[in-house]
């Protein structure tokens, strides 16, 4: 029906299925875009799938390659303690004894007074932090500030691939007693 058409006393009413295929447009237009924003906001805020190997990750070289335990052994001497990838990208020590085991337990070389990392001196035996001459002993204890807490550990594990994997430590700090942070 056209305007002209409508006699006296007659509403004219549009096209109702012109009317719905407009409604559906927009809203159709709106729906894509907001969905199109959501999702990578909704994404950014969901925390970080784990390996599946219980909240642990695998430690990495500086090329970002895997470590396998019979590999590091090899290619490291005894008591060497050298820096590798480890839980969330932190800089760890992974650490072999004198009879070149690995260790049970790694070493965060984030420094805990302002996030420096702190290299290994093997003359002195002991961690030294250059930036602000904080000290740690040989088992990452803090022995000189300005560090509040001593450097944080990591558990060190071989899974059944033979890869070196790291977990949270949760336990008792048994270097100072004290809960871990």
């Amino acid at each position: 029906m056209k305007i002209s058409d409508a006699g006296p006393g007659e509403i004219y009413v549009p096209d109702m299925s012109r009317r719905k295929a407009m409604n559906e447009i927009l809203v159709g237009a709106i729906g894509v875009s907001t969905i199109s924003l959501a999702i990578p906001y909704f994404i950014f805020f969901m925390p970080p799938v784990s390996d599946g190997f219980g909240g642990s990750s695998i430690a990495k070289d500086a090329l970002g390659n895997d470590i396998s335990t019979s590999g590091w052994k090899l290619s490291h001497t005894s008591s060497s303690r050298e820096l590798v990838q480890g839980l969330n990208g932190d800089a760890t020590y992974l650490i072999l004894d004198d009879d070149r085991n690995l260790s049970n337990v790694a070493i965060n070389a984030v420094c805990t007074h302002l996030g420096c990392v702190v290299p290994w001196d093997k003359a002195e035996n002991k961690f030294i932090c250059h930036c602000h001459g904080s000290q740690y002993n040989k088992e990452g204890k803090v022995i000189h500030g300005p560090a509040p807490l001593s450097l944080a550990l990591v558990h060190c594990d071989e899974n059944p691939d033979g890869k070196v994997v790291f977990r949270t430590w949760t336990e008792e700090d048994y270097r100072t007693g004290e809960a871990p942070w």
